[in-house]
């Protein structure tokens, strides 16, 4: 009994030695991770020769240089045998070799800036890089600040609607209009009220005849599941709105300081014919 339970327990001990032998011989045989990426990453092409020779990345083969620089060259990057020199005020000073440019921006502390470098031969210019620099952010920014984005209001009635929720709707679509903004007009339908389809359509008809000095019918009265949908857009633009609303602030300051200085004078006035 006690030889076969021996047995037994020797049997597995050899059976677990050949797996542990298996798995050795198959990790010995199989590269390692980083081994088997770097042979995906550069493949080895045979050379004429004999020799092995590692075929390119097509990124680096694409653009050998990397990224793409979008800013000028400046000074001794510029590297052509001659160049067009732009004066620091606008003028021609002609062709000249690059070397010669180079030391006239060195006398004068300013620096070479390549403004043209399609042609033949560039054209170049004497500038303070760095406040050229400055100033080009500057304008970026003014030019990012002024500009005007259109926004989509949404105003939403019921056919049923009574006239007082009508007329401040209708208000509030022109204050969106001459504010420069399209307008979204919805009418939702409940119910039966969906087999009246042209109780809306007269609505949105007369809104947009109520708005016509404010407004335009971009898109005409559309049924778009429950709701029939129309869309206005603004008679004027929205940079003219923002403009004319600006001086309509101003105005009515002047106005409110003006009323201040001549109640400032009376209370004056008053005080000194008391006093007197």
């Amino acid at each position: 009994m006690a030889s076969g339970g021996f047995s037994h327990l020797r049997d597995r001990e050899v059976a677990r030695s050949r797996s542990r032998a298996v798995l050795t011989t198959d990790r010995a045989a199989r590269p390692d991770a980083q081994q088997r990426r770097d042979d995906r990453r550069a493949p080895e092409c045979p050379r004429p020769g004999g020799s092995l020779l590692v075929a390119a990345n097509p990124a680096t083969r694409d653009n050998p240089g990397g990224p793409i620089s979008t800013e000028p060259r400046v000074n001794d990057r510029i590297r052509v045998p001659e160049v067009r020199l732009v004066g620091p005020n606008g003028e021609q000073v002609g062709i000249v070799r690059i070397e010669d440019a180079l030391r006239l921006a060195e006398e004068s502390s300013l620096d070479l800036v390549e403004v043209a470098p399609n042609s033949r031969p560039p054209v170049v210019k004497l500038m303070d890089y760095g406040k050229f620099k400055y100033e080009s952010a500057m304008k970026a920014r003014e030019a990012r600040r002024n500009q005007t984005h259109v926004q989509i209001k949404e105003q939403k009635l019921r056919p049923k609607i009574d006239d007082h929720d009508y007329e401040t709707k209708k208000r509030n679509v022109e204050r969106f209009l001459n504010g420069g903004d399209k307008v979204k007009v919805t009418i939702m339908f409940r119910g039966r009220e969906q087999s009246r389809p042209e109780l809306g359509y007269r609505l949105l008809q007369r809104m947009a005849n109520d708005v016509a000095e404010s407004g335009v019918v971009e898109f005409a009265p559309k049924q778009d599941g429950r709701n029939m949908v129309m869309v206005l857009a603004p008679t004027k633009k929205k940079a003219d709105a923002q403009a004319e609303r600006k001086e309509e602030v101003a105005r009515q300051a002047v106005e409110r300081q003006a009323e201040h200085d001549r109640e400032k004078a009376e209370r004056a006035a008053g005080r000194a014919a008391s006093g007197s």
